[in-house]
């Protein structure tokens, strides 16, 4: 069994480990894949870490079972990415697998995976705003013992409907008239209603 492991060099922003497992270390594998995660960070500035394991898990007489190439990318607020494929996905893909594919392959999948993630935060980062903008602050005027919904006092002087499925935080059993409440107004199947109701901290 071999095992070898070189952690970040200098130039590298994002901490960065290379492994190698049950296989040589090879100075261009390792030059290539550091130039795959400059990629990466390029892709997504963010990175908190960047692991990648390259290892040999069976040989045959031929010597043609690809190496798997495991890649765990550390991403803020978020479980790492973690991308990692069986040798059969790069033999089905390539008449002639070998170590650049199967690095080329898995970065590629990668870099699609870090993509949905920026594009993901992006539009979480959009509805927020959103929100932020449209909000309004009320208050409980009236909740019915037993029900699921309630009425909000909106700044107008108006009553709102609102669902206790609406209310992001706090439980909705504790909730008292008096409470003040952020909403948002949406146009629901009977009229105006609050949704995403969040108890004022």
């Amino acid at each position: 069994m071999v095992t070898k492991t070189f952690k970040e060099s200098v130039e590298m922003q994002v901490p960065v480990e290379i492994a190698f497992h049950n296989i040589q270390h090879s100075d261009w594998v390792e030059e290539t894949i550091r130039e795959k995660i400059g990629r990466l960070e390029r892709i997504f500035e963010r990175l908190v870490a960047c692991r990648v394991r390259v290892e040999k898990r069976a040989t045959n007489a031929s010597n043609s079972i690809p190496p798997v190439v495991r890649i765990e990318i550390g991403v803020p607020g978020h479980k790492d990415i973690v991308v990692s494929h069986e040798p059969e996905h790069l033999q089905q893909k390539f008449a002639d697998p070998d170590m650049r594919k199967a690095i080329n392959e898995a970065f590629r999948i990668a870099e699609r995976q870090l993509v949905a993630f920026k594009e993901q935060l992006k539009g979480r980062t959009k509805a927020l705003q959103s929100d932020a903008q449209n909000q309004f602050l009320g208050q409980v005027a009236e909740l019915e013992e037993g029900r699921d919904h309630g009425f909000l006092l909106t700044k107008e002087g108006g009553l709102l409907y609102f669902h206790r499925n609406s209310l992001l935080n706090g439980d909705f059993e504790a909730l008292k008239r008096g409470d003040q409440v952020h909403y948002v107004e949406d146009l629901g199947d009977t009229g105006p209603t609050a949704v995403k109701v969040r108890l004022k901290a």
